[in-house]
């Protein structure tokens, strides 16, 4: 049996035995909102406001969702939740396989179903652009799902729409308030939005570089050019180590300035990317610190903010 299976089956043996502490939602309990990440849970929070409980799975910087098995506590409550939030795109696995392995019809949102190319999985969406021969200059495949959705605001915005919608639905007496949680959500992440336009209006196609593509979404809103080898960004991004090649060039792009700004992110640091990171700030190349979860007692909106200005002195700066 699989860990998941085996989580499963712990899960409804507790519940079936009373000894689970999980209201069972599914009845008249108070709203239960499960979200894979503390991101998406934010998010759901933001909406959600004083009329229900949120619970993220993952909050810890460590924990890598890709690869993160869900235990019997949270294999519990995401089945016995209200409403599941996750990302999807087989960025937090681990909620479809619960889901999947679940007997009961859980109420969810993912966001990966409000990606413009969410027709297809990631890898076909490779495969696709593979059989079209359009890979571009760096090595990155155009049209493959870049599956770090919450940096980008129209996707985020129509999950914030689609929580409400879900919690009206199954909270009708308070479907006002949630409207309006979701609206004023959607303001404040507007005023991001003008940021990341003033970006693209001065600075048209500045050249970036990353250690990894997880802020793909604000760079391509931005109207920046990410010049990072392909190689160095998908070799990161898997855990591995870069080719001695791909680091030469990648270290020849920030000691020699032809990026404005390096994206780094200090999640997944490691030898190599800490010395990408001293001969950009050797180079005088600003560093535009950037994550994958919530830095303790910060909301989405407040982190989102603060990286996309970030983002904006930096590229002035330079």
């Amino acid at each position: 049996m699989s860990l998941v299976g085996s989580a499963l089956t712990a899960a409804v043996v507790a519940t079936a035995c009373g000894t689970s502490e999980v209201t069972d939602t599914a009845g008249d309990g108070p709203i239960r909102i499960v979200a894979s990440t503390n991101v998406w849970g934010s998010i759901a929070g933001a909406v959600a406001g004083e009329h229900a409980e949120v619970e993220a799975i993952i909050e810890e910087p460590s924990a890598d969702p890709h690869s993160f098995e869900a235990s019997p506590a949270d294999a519990a409550a995401i089945t016995q939740a209200s409403l599941v939030v996750y990302n999807g795109g087989g960025y937090d696995e681990f909620v479809d396989d619960v889901l999947g392995s679940s007997s009961r019809d859980v109420p969810t949102v993912e966001a990966f179903t409000l990606a413009e190319n969410a027709a297809d999985t990631p890898d076909e969406a490779a495969a696709h652009d593979d059989e079209d021969g359009t890979d571009d200059h760096s090595g990155h495949v155009h049209g493959a799902i870049n599956e770090h959705l919450w940096y980008d605001t129209d996707v985020v915005a129509g999950v914030a729409q689609q929580i409400a919608e879900q919690l009206s639905s199954l909270d009708p007496d308070n479907a006002g308030a949630y409207e309006a949680n979701a609206e004023a959500f959607g303001a404040r992440l507007a005023d991001v939005d003008n940021v990341i336009a003033a970006i693209a209006a001065s600075a048209p196609g500045a050249r970036v570089a990353q250690t990894e593509p997880i802020a793909h979404y604000l760079v391509e809103a931005a109207g920046l050019d990410d010049i990072t080898p392909g190689e160095f960004e998908d070799a990161v991004e898997n855990g591995n180590d870069p080719s001695p090649a791909a680091i030469a060039d990648t270290l020849t792009l920030v000691g020699d300035k032809r990026v404005r700004v390096l994206i780094y992110n200090i999640q997944t640091e490691s030898s190599v990317t800490a010395n990408l990171r001293t001969a950009a700030e050797s180079a005088g190349v600003p560093v535009v610190e950037v994550t994958e979860t919530l830095p303790e007692d910060t909301d989405y909106l407040t982190w989102l903010s603060a990286t996309t200005q970030s983002l904006a002195d930096a590229v002035a700066a330079n």
